[in-house]
């Protein structure tokens, strides 16, 4: 047996492993990546072999990297190196580099001016305050975040945050798509 021939056999058994993982059924997959159920079925078992092409749709799906999919071995340092950025007045340095949602950052907020008016736009928000004081105006509600604190929200509620004090606070932050939630999930006990 090649290499080749191992890290396809390994396929299947990773999918339906994923799958069950992120609590999904085959119907609802299908839907999704447009692949049929019996091929999905089929390449979950082994009894087809993935092309370039099913994976792409499943990675795609599943917003994981291909190379999880296959099995690939790890490749250098794992740890992310990103530049930080400026986001208007915040300095936001990413801590993921995975495409597709969510996305995580780790952000330092300065003290900062109320605007005239709050922010709306598509997405989910969650934050967690790591030093500092933290002010979150969302909708009516006028909140104030020590560390250790966090919030989530819709971000099509008005809303706009700040530095509590004269020093900046610092925040991690995930941002997803439009309805989606952080969720922390444990095993299910035997």
């Amino acid at each position: 047996m090649t290499d080749v021939d191992r890290v396809l056999d390994g396929v299947g058994p990773r999918l339906k492993a994923l799958r069950k993982d992120r609590g999904t059924t085959l119907s609802a997959l299908s839907e999704r990546t447009g692949i049929s159920v019996s091929t999905l079925s089929r390449l979950e078992s082994g009894q087809r072999k993935a092309t370039l092409e099913l994976l792409l749709n499943l990675a795609a799906a599943y917003q994981v990297p291909l190379d999880d999919l296959v099995g690939a071995p790890p490749v250098g340092d794992p740890r992310v190196r990103s530049e930080p950025r400026k986001i208007g007045d915040m300095l936001a340095i990413p801590l993921s580099r995975q495409p597709g949602q969510p996305q995580a950052f780790k952000l330092l907020v300065p003290p900062r001016p109320l605007p005239e008016k709050l922010a709306t736009h598509e997405g989910y928000e969650w934050l967690y305050v790591l030093s500092g004081r933290l002010r979150l105006l969302l909708g009516d509600a006028d909140v104030l975040m020590g560390p250790g604190e966090a919030a989530e929200f819709d971000t099509r509620t008005p809303h706009w945050f700040g530095s509590a004090t004269e020093h900046p606070v610092e925040l991690l932050v995930l941002f997803g798509k439009q309805g989606e939630r952080a969720h922390l999930r444990a095993a299910a006990r035997k």
